[in-house]
């Protein structure tokens, strides 16, 4: 079996959690806590990939990142960045595709918080940066790692929009969920057994962690 497509898968799966952990928190900040006529319009953008087929977003973004489009050709021409068939576009629509599965856990997460604990950190002179940091960010841990692990799971997973934007190039491009499906073209149903057991027991083993640490299951046991 290549090890190949799980290795770019994993590598693909961690920085697209890492970059949308950054993002992610002051999007589900500013959606849990503005008033702003404009929430609605942005938690449905947020929202979207929830609900359209992945080649539908996968064919949006490879028109939009193409060097034929004029967007694609500024990237492409003036800052050197080529997203289409590369690890890069991979990230890019990754990011995008998986953004809802980071952003939505932490803003029920703030959202559940109550309000007095802002209040009070800006009665103490706290910045809103610092507040969010070292007050609000630490008592929302679960929604964190739920995030952290739903973005991840999903990535793994991910098979549409990747072989839209990134085709199906071994070693550049060419992750697991692809691997299998040509596998299974191939009638090589024992390599395709094989990368799918993997994702089944990694994906399985990091939910159930998800959910004895959240349920406090291994306090429970350690008492």
């Amino acid at each position: 079996m290549d090890w190949q497509p799980l290795v770019l898968t994993f590598k693909l799966a961690v920085i697209t959690t890492a970059i949308l952990f950054v993002i992610s928190i002051p999007i589900a900040s500013w959606l849990s806590s503005t008033k702003s006529k404009f929430r609605p319009v942005l938690e449905t953008l947020v929202s979207m990939p929830l609900v359209l087929p992945p080649t539908v977003l996968g064919f949006y973004m490879l028109v939009a990142f193409s060097p034929a489009n004029a967007f694609g050709s500024w990237l492409n021409d003036w800052l050197g960045i080529k997203l289409i068939f590369s690890f890069g576009g991979l990230v890019v629509a990754s990011v995008i595709y998986s953004l809802p599965f980071m952003v939505q856990p932490i803003q029920a997460g703030l959202s559940s918080l109550p309000s007095t604990l802002k209040e009070a950190s800006y009665t103490m002179g706290k910045s809103k940066f610092t507040t969010l940091l070292k007050i609000l960010l630490p008592n929302i841990k679960p929604s964190l790692l739920t995030g952290i692990v739903l973005s991840f799971a999903h990535t793994v997973g991910e098979f549409g929009v990747v072989l839209m934007i990134g085709g199906n190039m071994p070693g550049k491009t060419k992750v697991a969920s692809i691997a299998i499906y040509d596998e299974v073209e191939a009638l090589n149903y024992a390599a395709a057994n094989s990368y799918s057991l993997i994702l089944f027991t990694v994906t399985f083993v990091i939910l159930l962690l998800v959910y004895l640490t959240n349920g406090g299951y291994f306090k429970r046991f350690s008492q």
